[in-house]
């Protein structure tokens, strides 16, 4: 069949229409996909979305925020670090689209690198609000980010206290009974920490956020005692780590609050470890309250004692963790074996911790008062969500309810536990079996060949 100049023109007419058509199709489709961004994080431990504690810190910073990298633009291997600095941060800008970032080669503007007074010679100076943290470039990712951002939201109300002098745990300790880990995330998050000697101070100071009294040692002076009651009635804030000892002159403190503390040891059977008694606690469901309402993990309560309130002292008590349904309180000599003696033992659950709030003029007063001192010590700290519930405590006691903690997730999808016997099965399998597999393969395979020729 012969076709006519008409056909061929009309042809010609349908492709030209197509092809237009198309290149319109694929210009709309590159509009839509520059305009419109969607992502799916499939990583089994969504290591490569932001949290939702991180996104809640973005969008607590009310106004713009400014993120400028001083960092030279092309490495010695050729990398566009600018590039990849622009692609982290465009994470935090789709949370927070007002973060400005701006990208700055110190070879290029050495004197705007040099007037920023840079800590490190590549670093992230975040700023807000008249105020600015730096984070090394090296040291660039969402725990760091998100820790600074609180730091930026925290206010001038960050003084925390330790009282010291009688043999408490500290803040800045590096004994396996101190809390010298948790005082250091304390400062990561934005926090001035300081001790408090009340044998010398004439009173606990009135910019103080809140006050940390750990289990002491040796008896606390009357005066001493009075400048603690005298704190409480000023309407301040107090974080109380009371141990299973005794409280050697803090006893008028326990009155205040209208505590009620029996004598014993929470322990739990189901948490037997190999050696020794069972004085080890977990908490996996928690009170409907700020403090601990967002955790996510288990904590671990070694040697915990019971915790109990008298709510006609005045105070609106908040039972907050509750551990140990199928253990109790052992109120005889530990061992490792306990029996539960009804006459004498209490049964569980058994809270262990519970706030305390009240109206003192026109501020609100917040205390905690939990039954060990052990969970944030160094010795404990990484244990589950402790990190986690001792941060959201000093946070609810200084006000800052909104602020949060972030966790380090766990990259659960990279983990690999193999015991011995296995190792050496893949070994075997893929070093020997394997190779020699394929050797008996490629040599039958020619003989099979050569025969047929």
């Amino acid at each position: 069949m012969r076709t006519s100049a008409r056909m061929r023109w009309q042809l010609a007419v349908q492709s030209g229409v197509f092809v237009a058509l198309l290149a319109v199709l694929v210009a709309l489709l590159a509009w839509v996909a520059h305009e419109f961004r969607i992502e799916r994080d499939v990583t089994r431990a969504a290591r490569n979305s932001l949290s939702a504690a991180t996104i809640s810190a973005l969008r607590q910073m009310q106004g713009p925020a400014r993120v400028t990298a001083y960092a030279i633009r092309l490495d010695t291997g050729g990398a566009n670090i600018h590039k990849m600095i622009g692609e982290r941060v465009r994470t935090y800008q789709r949370a927070k689209p007002d973060l400005e970032l701006r990208l700055i080669d110190p070879r290029e503007q050495p004197k705007v690198a040099a007037e920023a007074g840079l800590r490190t010679p590549n670093a992230l100076v975040i700023e807000y609000q008249r105020r600015s943290e730096q984070i090394p470039l090296n040291e660039f990712n969402e725990q760091n980010f998100a820790n600074a951002l609180v730091r930026l939201l925290r206010g001038a109300n960050n003084l925390v206290l330790w009282l010291d002098g009688h043999g408490e745990r500290r803040l800045d300790g590096a004994a396996n009974h101190d809390l010298g880990n948790f005082g250091g995330q304390l400062r990561e998050k934005g926090f001035s920490i300081s001790s408090l000697n009340l044998g010398v101070a004439q009173e606990v100071p009135a910019n103080a956020a809140l006050l940390i009294i750990s289990q002491p040692q040796v008896e606390l002076q009357p005066a001493e005692t009075e400048k603690l009651l005298a704190y409480i009635d000023r309407g301040g804030n107090l974080l109380w780590l009371m141990d299973t000892e005794p409280l050697r002159g803090l006893q008028p403190l326990g009155e205040k609050l209208g505590l009620v503390l029996t004598p014993g040891t929470v322990v739990d059977p189901a948490l037997a470890p190999d050696r020794g008694p069972p004085v080890f606690a977990v908490a996996a469901n928690y009170a409907r309250h700020a403090v601990v309402g967002a955790l996510q993990y288990n904590t671990l309560f070694p040697h915990a004692r019971q915790i109990g309130a008298d709510d006609s002292a005045g105070w609106r008590v908040t039972p907050l963790i509750d551990v140990a349904p199928r253990g109790w309180v052992e109120t005889g000599k530990l061992d490792a074996k306990p029996v539960f003696d009804k006459t004498r033992d209490f049964p569980g659950p058994v809270n262990i911790a519970s706030a305390f709030e009240r109206t003192v003029g026109d501020r609100e007063q917040r205390v905690i008062v939990v039954g060990t001192g052990h969970f944030l010590s160094n010795s404990f700290l990484g244990n589950g969500g402790n990190l986690s519930l001792g941060v959201g405590m000093l946070n609810w006691l200084s006000g800052d309810d909104a602020l949060v903690t972030v966790e380090a997730r766990p990259a659960a999808d990279t983990r690999l536990d193999i015991d011995g016997v296995h190792l050496y099965l893949i070994a075997f399998v893929v070093l020997l079996l394997l190779p020699l597999a394929f050797a008996v393969t490629g040599i039958a395979v020619w003989w099979r060949r050569r025969n047929a020729v």
